[in-house]
Protein backbone atom coordinates (compact mmCIF):
# COMPACT_ATOMS: atom_id res chain seq x y z
CA UNK A 1 0.00 0.00 0.00
CA UNK A 2 1.61 3.29 -0.51
CA UNK A 3 2.62 5.56 1.68
CA UNK A 4 0.52 8.78 1.46
CA UNK A 5 3.46 12.08 2.96
CA UNK A 6 2.89 16.13 3.16
CA UNK A 7 3.38 17.19 0.27
CA UNK A 8 3.54 21.13 -1.03
CA UNK A 9 0.90 22.20 -4.31
CA UNK A 10 1.04 25.77 -5.83
CA UNK A 11 -2.47 26.99 -6.00
CA UNK A 12 -2.70 29.28 -9.04
CA UNK A 13 -1.87 31.84 -9.98
CA UNK A 14 -3.53 30.47 -13.32
CA UNK A 15 -6.29 28.28 -11.35
CA UNK A 16 -9.56 29.46 -12.26
CA UNK A 17 -10.69 29.72 -8.54
CA UNK A 18 -7.74 31.92 -7.60
CA UNK A 19 -9.25 35.31 -8.47
CA UNK A 20 -6.93 36.89 -10.57
CA UNK A 21 -3.16 35.91 -9.44
CA UNK A 22 -3.35 34.90 -5.98
CA UNK A 23 -0.36 32.09 -5.96
CA UNK A 24 -1.30 29.77 -3.07
CA UNK A 25 1.25 27.72 -1.81
CA UNK A 26 -0.98 24.94 -0.13
CA UNK A 27 1.04 22.14 2.86
CA UNK A 28 -0.80 19.06 2.26
CA UNK A 29 -1.63 16.08 4.57
CA UNK A 30 -3.16 13.99 1.62
CA UNK A 31 -6.01 16.17 0.81
CA UNK A 32 -6.41 18.38 3.80
CA UNK A 33 -4.20 21.57 4.51
CA UNK A 34 -2.14 22.12 6.76
CA UNK A 35 -0.70 25.65 6.18
CA UNK A 36 -1.79 27.77 3.64
CA UNK A 37 0.96 30.14 2.20
CA UNK A 38 -0.76 33.38 0.23
CA UNK A 39 2.34 34.92 -2.19
CA UNK A 40 1.08 38.26 -3.82
CA UNK A 41 2.86 40.88 -5.62
CA UNK A 42 2.10 39.38 -9.20
CA UNK A 43 0.10 42.21 -10.38
CA UNK A 44 1.49 45.52 -8.42
CA UNK A 45 0.85 48.47 -10.74
CA UNK A 46 2.81 50.96 -7.55
CA UNK A 47 -0.58 52.96 -7.45
CA UNK A 48 0.50 54.17 -4.32
CA UNK A 49 3.92 55.53 -5.63
CA UNK A 50 2.38 56.65 -9.06
CA UNK A 51 -0.27 59.23 -7.70
CA UNK A 52 2.74 60.88 -6.23
CA UNK A 53 3.47 61.96 -9.64
CA UNK A 54 -0.02 63.15 -11.00
CA UNK A 55 -2.17 65.94 -9.62
CA UNK A 56 -5.13 64.85 -7.50
CA UNK A 57 -7.49 64.91 -10.69
CA UNK A 58 -5.04 62.96 -12.57
CA UNK A 59 -5.36 60.22 -9.89
CA UNK A 60 -8.61 59.74 -9.56
CA UNK A 61 -8.87 56.91 -12.64
CA UNK A 62 -6.26 54.85 -10.52
CA UNK A 63 -9.33 54.26 -8.20
CA UNK A 64 -11.31 52.56 -10.51
CA UNK A 65 -8.58 50.29 -11.31
CA UNK A 66 -7.29 49.33 -7.78
CA UNK A 67 -11.03 47.02 -7.08
CA UNK A 68 -12.14 46.92 -10.72
CA UNK A 69 -15.38 45.10 -9.79
CA UNK A 70 -16.30 48.02 -7.33
CA UNK A 71 -15.30 51.17 -9.51
CA UNK A 72 -17.50 54.18 -7.71
CA UNK A 73 -16.83 52.91 -4.05
CA UNK A 74 -13.02 53.62 -4.62
CA UNK A 75 -13.34 56.92 -6.38
CA UNK A 76 -16.12 58.00 -3.32
CA UNK A 77 -13.27 57.24 -0.71
CA UNK A 78 -10.58 59.22 -2.77
CA UNK A 79 -12.73 62.09 -3.17
CA UNK A 80 -13.93 62.48 0.83
CA UNK A 81 -10.27 62.59 1.65
CA UNK A 82 -9.62 65.28 -0.76
CA UNK A 83 -12.50 67.35 0.15
CA UNK A 84 -11.65 66.85 3.89
CA UNK A 85 -8.43 68.16 3.00
CA UNK A 86 -9.40 71.12 1.41
CA UNK A 87 -12.56 71.60 3.89
CA UNK A 88 -15.00 71.93 1.24
CA UNK A 89 -18.94 71.16 1.14
CA UNK A 90 -20.48 69.17 -1.37
CA UNK A 91 -24.23 69.62 -2.29
CA UNK A 92 -26.97 67.75 -1.53
CA UNK A 93 -27.73 66.97 -4.59
CA UNK A 94 -24.52 65.14 -5.55
CA UNK A 95 -24.18 63.37 -1.91
CA UNK A 96 -27.48 61.71 -3.21
CA UNK A 97 -26.36 60.51 -6.35
CA UNK A 98 -23.08 59.27 -4.85
CA UNK A 99 -24.98 57.61 -2.55
CA UNK A 100 -27.12 55.76 -4.81
CA UNK A 101 -24.25 55.30 -6.97
CA UNK A 102 -22.52 53.16 -4.65
CA UNK A 103 -25.06 51.17 -3.77
CA UNK A 104 -25.48 50.63 -7.36
CA UNK A 105 -21.84 49.34 -7.06
CA UNK A 106 -22.31 47.28 -4.36
CA UNK A 107 -24.80 45.20 -6.68
CA UNK A 108 -22.82 44.89 -9.01
CA UNK A 109 -19.66 43.92 -6.74
CA UNK A 110 -21.77 41.22 -4.84
CA UNK A 111 -23.72 39.78 -8.22
CA UNK A 112 -19.87 39.33 -9.80
CA UNK A 113 -19.27 37.87 -6.10
CA UNK A 114 -22.14 35.59 -6.08
CA UNK A 115 -21.83 34.13 -9.90
CA UNK A 116 -18.20 33.70 -9.62
CA UNK A 117 -18.49 31.85 -5.93
CA UNK A 118 -21.29 29.59 -7.00
CA UNK A 119 -19.28 29.07 -10.00
CA UNK A 120 -16.09 28.25 -8.15
CA UNK A 121 -18.17 25.67 -5.96
CA UNK A 122 -20.05 24.01 -8.70
CA UNK A 123 -23.33 25.99 -9.16
CA UNK A 124 -23.06 26.81 -13.43
CA UNK A 125 -26.26 28.71 -13.88
CA UNK A 126 -25.99 31.21 -11.01
CA UNK A 127 -23.39 33.20 -13.03
CA UNK A 128 -25.74 33.69 -15.70
CA UNK A 129 -28.75 35.11 -13.73
CA UNK A 130 -26.40 37.38 -11.80
CA UNK A 131 -24.70 38.77 -15.36
CA UNK A 132 -28.56 39.45 -16.57
CA UNK A 133 -28.61 42.32 -13.95
CA UNK A 134 -25.37 43.11 -14.01
CA UNK A 135 -26.10 44.49 -17.68
CA UNK A 136 -28.64 46.78 -16.89
CA UNK A 137 -25.84 48.03 -13.68
CA UNK A 138 -23.72 48.68 -16.60
CA UNK A 139 -26.11 50.68 -18.20
CA UNK A 140 -26.52 52.92 -15.33
CA UNK A 141 -22.75 53.70 -14.77
CA UNK A 142 -22.57 54.17 -19.46
CA UNK A 143 -25.42 56.67 -18.98
CA UNK A 144 -24.09 58.77 -16.68
CA UNK A 145 -20.12 58.17 -17.27
CA UNK A 146 -19.66 57.17 -20.88
CA UNK A 147 -17.73 54.07 -19.82
CA UNK A 148 -19.25 50.88 -18.67
CA UNK A 149 -16.54 50.48 -15.92
CA UNK A 150 -13.89 52.70 -15.32
CA UNK A 151 -16.13 55.62 -14.94
CA UNK A 152 -14.12 58.50 -12.98
CA UNK A 153 -17.87 59.87 -12.40
CA UNK A 154 -17.06 61.40 -8.61
CA UNK A 155 -15.01 64.09 -8.26
CA UNK A 156 -13.65 65.95 -5.49
CA UNK A 157 -16.51 68.78 -4.67
CA UNK A 158 -19.42 66.47 -6.31
CA UNK A 159 -20.03 64.45 -9.77
CA UNK A 160 -18.91 64.92 -12.65
CA UNK A 161 -22.44 65.92 -14.28
CA UNK A 162 -26.00 65.47 -13.57
CA UNK A 163 -28.78 62.78 -14.34
CA UNK A 164 -29.47 62.30 -17.82
CA UNK A 165 -33.17 63.14 -18.64
CA UNK A 166 -33.09 60.15 -21.47
CA UNK A 167 -31.63 56.31 -21.33
CA UNK A 168 -29.91 55.23 -24.40
CA UNK A 169 -31.83 52.80 -26.29
CA UNK A 170 -31.37 49.77 -28.39
CA UNK A 171 -31.27 50.15 -32.06
CA UNK A 172 -33.10 47.28 -34.29
CA UNK A 173 -30.14 44.89 -36.02
CA UNK A 174 -29.95 41.70 -38.10
CA UNK A 175 -29.77 39.92 -34.85
CA UNK A 176 -33.20 41.53 -33.44
CA UNK A 177 -36.06 42.63 -35.37
CA UNK A 178 -38.07 45.71 -34.32
CA UNK A 179 -40.38 43.43 -31.65
CA UNK A 180 -37.57 42.42 -29.63
CA UNK A 181 -36.12 45.60 -29.91
CA UNK A 182 -39.07 47.45 -28.40
CA UNK A 183 -39.54 45.16 -25.50
CA UNK A 184 -36.04 45.80 -24.83
CA UNK A 185 -36.80 49.63 -24.80
CA UNK A 186 -39.68 49.35 -23.03
CA UNK A 187 -38.39 50.07 -19.42
CA UNK A 188 -35.62 53.18 -21.36
CA UNK A 189 -38.60 55.67 -22.48
CA UNK A 190 -38.25 57.60 -19.57
CA UNK A 191 -35.52 59.53 -17.69
CA UNK A 192 -32.58 57.95 -16.19
CA UNK A 193 -34.47 57.81 -12.60
CA UNK A 194 -37.11 55.85 -13.95
CA UNK A 195 -34.99 53.30 -15.67
CA UNK A 196 -33.33 52.71 -11.92
CA UNK A 197 -36.84 52.91 -10.13
CA UNK A 198 -38.01 50.07 -12.97
CA UNK A 199 -34.94 47.87 -11.87
CA UNK A 200 -35.20 48.20 -8.02
CA UNK A 201 -39.35 47.35 -8.71
CA UNK A 202 -37.94 43.94 -10.64
CA UNK A 203 -34.79 43.17 -8.13
CA UNK A 204 -36.16 41.67 -5.36
CA UNK A 205 -37.65 39.06 -7.33
CA UNK A 206 -34.74 38.60 -9.21
CA UNK A 207 -32.87 37.51 -5.41
CA UNK A 208 -35.72 35.46 -4.91
CA UNK A 209 -34.72 33.44 -8.17
CA UNK A 210 -30.38 33.28 -6.75
CA UNK A 211 -32.44 32.20 -3.59
CA UNK A 212 -34.15 29.73 -5.06
CA UNK A 213 -31.26 28.18 -6.63
CA UNK A 214 -28.65 28.25 -3.88
CA UNK A 215 -29.96 29.30 -0.23
CA UNK A 216 -31.58 25.38 0.43
CA UNK A 217 -29.77 23.52 -2.33
CA UNK A 218 -28.19 20.53 -0.23
CA UNK A 219 -25.10 20.53 -2.32
CA UNK A 220 -24.70 24.52 -1.95
CA UNK A 221 -25.06 23.94 1.83
CA UNK A 222 -22.78 21.30 1.99
CA UNK A 223 -20.02 23.09 0.02
CA UNK A 224 -20.55 26.41 2.44
CA UNK A 225 -21.78 25.20 5.79
CA UNK A 226 -19.44 24.60 8.72
CA UNK A 227 -16.46 26.12 6.01
CA UNK A 228 -14.11 28.41 7.02
CA UNK A 229 -15.56 29.41 10.26
CA UNK A 230 -14.81 32.64 12.19
CA UNK A 231 -15.21 33.77 15.91
CA UNK A 232 -16.25 37.72 16.21
CA UNK A 233 -12.96 38.10 18.78
CA UNK A 234 -10.59 36.73 15.73
CA UNK A 235 -12.36 38.88 12.82
CA UNK A 236 -11.84 41.59 14.85
CA UNK A 237 -8.67 40.44 15.76
CA UNK A 238 -7.12 40.11 12.29
CA UNK A 239 -8.62 43.15 10.96
CA UNK A 240 -11.96 41.50 9.04
CA UNK A 241 -14.19 44.36 7.90
CA UNK A 242 -17.32 44.15 5.57
CA UNK A 243 -19.61 40.72 5.27
CA UNK A 244 -16.35 38.99 6.74
CA UNK A 245 -16.82 40.67 9.84
CA UNK A 246 -20.93 40.81 9.61
CA UNK A 247 -20.62 37.37 8.96
CA UNK A 248 -19.68 36.31 12.23
CA UNK A 249 -22.22 38.41 13.86
CA UNK A 250 -20.78 42.07 14.75
CA UNK A 251 -23.07 44.88 13.53
CA UNK A 252 -20.21 47.21 12.27
CA UNK A 253 -21.17 49.13 9.07
CA UNK A 254 -19.72 52.62 8.05
CA UNK A 255 -22.75 53.55 6.78
CA UNK A 256 -24.06 53.78 10.12
CA UNK A 257 -21.13 53.96 12.85
CA UNK A 258 -19.41 56.79 10.55
CA UNK A 259 -22.10 58.28 8.04
CA UNK A 260 -20.84 59.92 4.76
CA UNK A 261 -22.53 61.70 2.20
CA UNK A 262 -26.45 61.30 2.37
CA UNK A 263 -25.89 57.92 4.36
CA UNK A 264 -27.68 59.83 7.96
CA UNK A 265 -31.00 60.46 5.99
CA UNK A 266 -31.05 56.45 4.63
CA UNK A 267 -33.34 53.89 6.31
CA UNK A 268 -31.88 50.24 6.01
CA UNK A 269 -30.56 47.60 7.97
CA UNK A 270 -27.50 46.00 8.47
CA UNK A 271 -27.96 41.90 8.31
CA UNK A 272 -25.62 39.69 10.69
CA UNK A 273 -24.85 36.06 10.31
CA UNK A 274 -24.50 33.85 13.40
CA UNK A 275 -22.28 31.20 13.02
CA UNK A 276 -19.29 33.36 10.79
CA UNK A 277 -18.97 30.50 8.13
CA UNK A 278 -19.20 30.29 4.32
CA UNK A 279 -23.06 30.06 4.43
CA UNK A 280 -23.57 33.08 7.09
CA UNK A 281 -21.44 35.06 4.42
CA UNK A 282 -23.24 33.99 1.92
CA UNK A 283 -26.55 34.95 3.61
CA UNK A 284 -25.53 38.38 4.90
CA UNK A 285 -24.25 39.52 1.01
CA UNK A 286 -27.63 38.38 -0.24
CA UNK A 287 -29.66 40.42 2.61
CA UNK A 288 -27.24 43.08 2.03
CA UNK A 289 -28.48 43.00 -1.87
CA UNK A 290 -32.04 43.52 -0.64
CA UNK A 291 -31.02 46.49 1.62
CA UNK A 292 -29.19 48.30 -0.87
CA UNK A 293 -32.06 47.73 -3.36
CA UNK A 294 -34.14 49.50 -0.40
CA UNK A 295 -31.24 52.85 -0.74
CA UNK A 296 -31.10 53.26 -3.99
CA UNK A 297 -34.90 53.95 -4.30
CA UNK A 298 -35.11 56.23 -1.38
CA UNK A 299 -32.75 57.97 -3.52
CA UNK A 300 -34.44 58.11 -6.31
CA UNK A 301 -37.49 59.58 -4.86
CA UNK A 302 -35.58 62.44 -3.06
CA UNK A 303 -33.55 63.02 -6.42
CA UNK A 304 -36.79 63.44 -8.73
CA UNK A 305 -38.31 65.61 -6.07
CA UNK A 306 -34.93 68.24 -5.42
CA UNK A 307 -33.17 69.43 -8.47
CA UNK A 308 -29.63 71.65 -7.42
CA UNK A 309 -26.24 71.54 -8.50
CA UNK A 310 -24.14 68.06 -8.36
CA UNK A 311 -20.69 69.72 -7.82
CA UNK A 312 -19.13 72.70 -5.73
CA UNK A 313 -19.22 76.11 -7.11
CA UNK A 314 -15.41 76.71 -6.06
CA UNK A 315 -13.99 77.20 -9.41
CA UNK A 316 -10.36 76.65 -8.23
CA UNK A 317 -11.63 72.66 -7.37
CA UNK A 318 -14.10 72.24 -9.65
CA UNK A 319 -14.12 73.42 -13.27
CA UNK A 320 -16.97 76.41 -14.31
CA UNK A 321 -19.53 75.45 -16.59
CA UNK A 322 -18.74 75.33 -20.59
CA UNK A 323 -20.90 77.78 -21.32
CA UNK A 324 -19.40 80.85 -18.46
CA UNK A 325 -16.09 79.16 -19.51
CA UNK A 326 -16.72 80.21 -23.12
CA UNK A 327 -17.55 83.69 -22.42
CA UNK A 328 -15.47 84.78 -19.18
CA UNK A 329 -12.14 85.55 -19.14
CA UNK A 330 -12.08 84.58 -15.54
CA UNK A 331 -13.81 81.48 -16.34
CA UNK A 332 -11.26 80.50 -18.40
CA UNK A 333 -8.61 80.98 -16.77
CA UNK A 334 -9.73 79.27 -13.80
CA UNK A 335 -10.37 76.36 -16.60
CA UNK A 336 -7.40 76.23 -18.02
CA UNK A 337 -4.98 76.33 -14.82
CA UNK A 338 -7.29 73.39 -13.26
CA UNK A 339 -6.32 71.17 -16.10
CA UNK A 340 -3.12 71.99 -16.49
CA UNK A 341 -1.71 72.36 -13.35
CA UNK A 342 -5.01 70.96 -11.13
CA UNK A 343 -5.62 72.73 -7.48
CA UNK A 344 -3.12 73.04 -4.89
CA UNK A 345 -4.42 71.49 -1.49
CA UNK A 346 -3.69 72.68 1.81
CA UNK A 347 -0.65 71.01 3.71
CA UNK A 348 -2.22 68.24 6.23
CA UNK A 349 -3.41 64.31 6.48
CA UNK A 350 -6.61 63.16 6.20
CA UNK A 351 -8.07 59.43 6.59
CA UNK A 352 -11.28 58.84 4.52
CA UNK A 353 -12.45 55.32 4.38
CA UNK A 354 -16.43 53.98 3.06
CA UNK A 355 -18.19 51.28 3.59
CA UNK A 356 -16.97 49.53 0.59
CA UNK A 357 -18.99 46.04 -0.86
CA UNK A 358 -15.89 44.23 0.16
CA UNK A 359 -14.95 46.11 3.68
CA UNK A 360 -13.70 49.47 5.21
CA UNK A 361 -11.76 50.76 2.33
CA UNK A 362 -9.77 53.99 3.42
CA UNK A 363 -7.84 56.22 1.91
CA UNK A 364 -5.08 58.21 4.01
CA UNK A 365 -3.72 61.24 2.19
CA UNK A 366 -0.52 63.52 3.39
CA UNK A 367 -0.77 66.85 1.57
CA UNK A 368 2.41 69.68 1.79
CA UNK A 369 0.20 72.10 -0.09
CA UNK A 370 1.24 70.92 -3.38
CA UNK A 371 -1.06 70.15 -6.40
CA UNK A 372 -0.38 66.73 -5.88
CA UNK A 373 -0.24 64.20 -2.88
CA UNK A 374 3.09 63.98 -0.76
CA UNK A 375 1.86 60.41 0.22
CA UNK A 376 -1.31 58.13 -0.55
CA UNK A 377 -1.73 54.93 1.30
CA UNK A 378 -4.42 52.74 0.56
CA UNK A 379 -5.93 50.65 3.06
CA UNK A 380 -7.58 47.46 1.17
CA UNK A 381 -10.28 45.65 2.73
CA UNK A 382 -9.22 42.52 0.89
CA UNK A 383 -5.48 42.83 1.96
CA UNK A 384 -6.62 41.86 5.79
CA UNK A 385 -9.17 38.78 4.35
CA UNK A 386 -6.28 37.43 2.40
CA UNK A 387 -3.98 37.39 5.44
CA UNK A 388 -6.31 35.18 7.42
CA UNK A 389 -6.28 32.58 4.69
CA UNK A 390 -4.34 30.32 6.30
CA UNK A 391 -6.34 30.36 9.85
CA UNK A 392 -9.28 29.90 7.76
CA UNK A 393 -8.33 26.96 5.57
CA UNK A 394 -6.32 25.28 8.10
CA UNK A 395 -7.31 21.49 8.56
CA UNK A 396 -9.94 22.11 5.38
CA UNK A 397 -10.16 20.08 2.57
CA UNK A 398 -8.39 21.20 -1.28
CA UNK A 399 -12.16 21.84 -2.33
CA UNK A 400 -12.95 23.79 0.70
CA UNK A 401 -9.77 25.74 0.37
CA UNK A 402 -11.26 27.14 -3.30
CA UNK A 403 -14.58 27.93 -0.98
CA UNK A 404 -13.12 30.05 1.24
CA UNK A 405 -11.35 32.09 -1.34
CA UNK A 406 -14.90 32.68 -2.68
CA UNK A 407 -16.50 33.61 0.38
CA UNK A 408 -13.42 36.15 1.01
CA UNK A 409 -14.50 38.54 -2.36
CA UNK A 410 -11.11 39.32 -3.17
CA UNK A 411 -9.76 40.90 -5.88
CA UNK A 412 -5.99 41.54 -6.41
CA UNK A 413 -6.31 45.30 -7.71
CA UNK A 414 -7.12 46.13 -4.36
CA UNK A 415 -4.76 43.51 -2.80
CA UNK A 416 -1.58 44.61 -4.89
CA UNK A 417 -2.01 47.81 -5.41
Amino acid sequence: MAEIKNYTLNFGPQHPAAHGVLRLVLELDGEVVQRADPHIGLLHRATEKLAESKTYIQSLPYMDRLDYVSMMANEQAYCLAIERLLQIDVPLRAQYIRVMFAEITRLLNHLMWLGAHGFDCGAMNILIYCFREREALFDMYEAVSGARMHAAYFRPGGVYRDLPDTMPQYQASKIKNARAIAQLNENRQGSFLDFVADFCKNFPGQVDEYETLLTDNRIWKQRTVGIGVVSPERALAMGFTGAMLRGSGVAWDLRKKQPYDAYAQMDFDIPVGKTGDCYDRYLVRVAEMRQSNRIIQQCVDWLRANPGPVITDNHKVAAPPRESMKSNMEELIHHFKLFTEGFHVPPGEAYAAVEHPKGEFGIYLVSDGANKPYRLKIRAPGFAHLAGMDELARGHMIADAVAIIGTMDIVFGEIDR
